[in-house]
């Protein structure tokens, strides 16, 4: 009988990738669903829940990312100032207006597993609310959604 060894690699050992995904005209609860999964690394092979094994992501055009039905009027962001009666709503037309990149952010942050490594995986993506960014030395790859 042939005993299997688990395969442990050291985070410092994988090679990451940098992809580029383009949200614009796509699904935004989607688009954050793929990120989420590059990020955790569960398209590979090795993947470990406790471990950082994903890749780098860049989301370029994350204003013209579509969410469906009513959710442009009915979809609401909480925000508290920490005192009494301080709950502030807005709903997603208004968020997107005021800043086009957080309702990216928090779709794929809500994905992530809560807590450190949470935080550290959060830091591997980058989202940008038009075509336009920094990270073209990386020489990402295209992903198709």
């Amino acid at each position: 009988m042939e005993s299997s060894q688990t395969l442990f690699l050291n985070p410092r050992d994988i090679a990451r990738k940098w992809y580029i995904i383009d949200a614009g005209g796509h699904p935004l609860g989607r688009v954050a669903t793929q990120v989420a999964t590059l990020l955790r690394g569960k398209h590979r092979p090795y993947y470990t829940p406790h471990q950082e094994v994903g890749d780098h992501v860049i989301v370029i055009n994350a204003r013209h990312a579509v969410v469906t039905g009513r959710k442009m009027d009915q979809k609401q962001y909480y925000r508290h100032s920490g005192y009494p009666g301080g709950l502030k709503t807005e709903n997603y037309r208004k968020v997107v207006a005021r800043k086009p990149v957080f309702p990216m952010e928090q779709a794929v942050r809500g994905m992530l597993p809560k807590g450190r490594l949470g935080r550290k995986l959060f830091g591997n993506v980058k989202i940008y609310a038009d075509d336009a960014h920094p990270h073209a030395a990386q020489k990402p790859e295209e992903y198709a959604l």
